[in-house]
């Protein structure tokens, strides 16, 4: 299994991190995400991109990378 890590810039509360993890755990391909407020671990086969396109398509003004 692939691992890949996503690094956040603006993630200030626990509603934006429920938020992410909700949209990184509904993408196919993802097995597990462990998300905080600087970042995510991802688990699967999702492709880096999709994952980036996940978290900046919920518009809460984080810079991910």
């Amino acid at each position: 299994m692939a691992y890949q890590s996503l690094t956040f810039n603006g993630v200030t509360t626990a509603d934006q991190v429920n938020k992410i993890t909700t949209a990184l755990m509904i993408l196919d391909g993802v097995d597990s995400a462990e998300v905080g407020r600087y970042g995510a671990e991802v688990e699967g086969r999702a492709k880096r991109e999709t994952l980036i396109k996940a978290v900046e398509k919920l518009n809460l003004g984080i810079k991910v990378s």
